[in-house]
């Protein structure tokens, strides 16, 4: 597999390099120069195939023989080893649950994938040290994935205040190899610090560095193939539509990638809090990246979707193009605690934040286009991990998960910091004193 940067078509790298190095010099993303398509046969045999199976077949075709083959399926099985279910809510409204993993949120495919591929990549006697920016779910999911693996520090940057209390204690309580670090400011501001790390020559010489941010594409990956899953699980003649919770925009780009293997889709609908940049480019055709607006859907509180170059490129890089393959809805939070309590009494489903911004999108889909195919949005966490704001919604206590309650009590650690790169690269140089140079 090689992979080129979207600011250098030219640039070629394997994908080994391209997962350990997570971004070009140029400050650009890789992407595959070739996304092969499954045979005919994959999509015919679907039903027939188990999620590992399917998953193993679908990596094994993108990555070719990058890994070798029985390594790459001892990878697959061992990091896809929970369901990914799709529950019918009611006339042609599905939930895609993605949170059934050890963290109770969708980046737990991504985490385990890469914790296994990293494993497999990286230098023999010298450590790889991860840098990973949080708005939510992804520093838990990165955190169990790596926690305890051998020869890999993992350091976490979240925003001060910006989490929720279960989501902060998930990468606070650890320990071991996992460095909490809170930044004074909000998600785009600890995105940037991890960048500006990668970018940073002295950084680069003396640290293996790299990222399991959504920057990263052995993330994005895995994270296809529960869209190939959710097919076989609801009846269609041709197309389903997926609404895709979208922050940094990982998980939609995931799904496009799917959909150029050969996923039969016939739209991609993203779904946003305030942070609307990306549907007002749909609508607009101007993209006007800003600060992030904190919400109670805090992993979509991105002001500047580092995913959006994939997306363009995917799409070939004009509004047109990416107007008529992608929609775009935005709704504000006392939309989303609205639609929480409306779907709970009717339907007796009980949805996260994220996910009722998906089904509000699924809803107006439906009624804007008439669509009768199966509308599957993904539920990308377990609504206990915003307990105080779904009780609060519902006025009433919600049962939480034994491996997410038994957080409460346990005491964390985490390093406060401003929202200052020098700052950040002197605490981190002062804490990781590199020997191995």
């Amino acid at each position: 597999m090689q992979l080129y940067s979207t600011k250098n078509p030219d640039l070629r790298v394997d994908f080994g390099q391209a997962i350990l190095n997570a971004l070009p010099k140029d400050n650009g993303l890789y992407m595959p120069t070739e996304i092969p398509k499954l045979g005919d046969d994959f999509i015919k045999n679907i039903r027939k195939m188990s999620f590992q199976e399917m998953s193993y077949e679908i990596a094994k075709t993108i990555i070719g023989d990058s890994i070798p083959a029985d390594i790459l399926k001892e990878i697959v099985y061992d990091a896809i080893n929970f369901p990914a279910e799709v529950v019918h809510i009611h006339d042609n409204i599905y939930s895609l649950e993605l949170f059934h993993g050890p963290t109770l949120a969708f980046k737990d495919f991504g985490a385990r994938f890469m914790s296994r591929v990293m494993k497999y990549f990286k230098k023999k006697g010298k450590k790889l040290y991860i840098l990973v920016a949080t708005s939510g779910d992804t520093g838990g999911a990165v955190a169990s994935g790596f926690y305890k693996v051998d020869g890999i520090e993992i350091v976490i940057l979240f925003p001060k205040g910006k989490v929720s209390p279960l989501q902060q204690k998930q990468l606070t309580t650890l320990g071991e190899n996992i460095t909490a670090v809170e930044i004074d400011g909000t998600f785009d501001d600890c995105q940037a610090i991890v960048k500006k790390a990668f970018l940073d020559e002295e950084m680069s010489e003396n640290y293996d560095l790299s990222s399991a941010n959504s920057i990263n594409i052995s993330r994005l990956i895995p994270q296809s193939f529960y869209y190939f899953n959710a097919l076989k699980q609801v009846d269609y003649n041709e197309n389903v539509s997926f609404v895709v919770p979208s922050g940094n925009f990982g998980n939609i780009t995931a799904g496009i990638l799917g959909q150029k293997m050969g996923l039969p889709v016939k739209h991609f609908i993203a779904a946003t809090n305030a942070n609307d940049v990306v549907p007002e480019y749909i609508a607009t055709g101007e993209y006007r990246p800003r600060p992030a607006t904190a919400t109670i859907s805090n992993a979509m509180d991105v002001g500047d979707p580092s995913n959006f170059p994939r997306l363009s490129d995917l799409y070939g890089s004009t509004w047109n193009t990416i107007k008529d393959k992608l929609k775009g809805y935005a709704y504000s939070d006392e939309q989303t605690k609205e639609t929480i309590l409306e779907v709970y009494k009717d339907y007796g489903y009980l949805l996260d934040p994220h996910g009722a911004i998906g089904y509000l999108a699924a809803m107006e889909y439906k009624y804007e286009t008439g669509y009768e195919e199966p509308i599957i949005f993904l539920e990308t966490a377990h609504p206990s991990k915003f307990k105080e704001t779904v009780e609060e919604t519902l006025n009433q206590e919600i049962e939480i998960p034994e491996r997410l309650s038994i957080l409460s009590e346990k005491q964390e650690h985490f390093y406060p910091l401003p929202n200052k790169y020098e700052k950040f690269k002197k605490w981190f140089k002062s804490t990781f004193e590199e020997t191995e140079n």
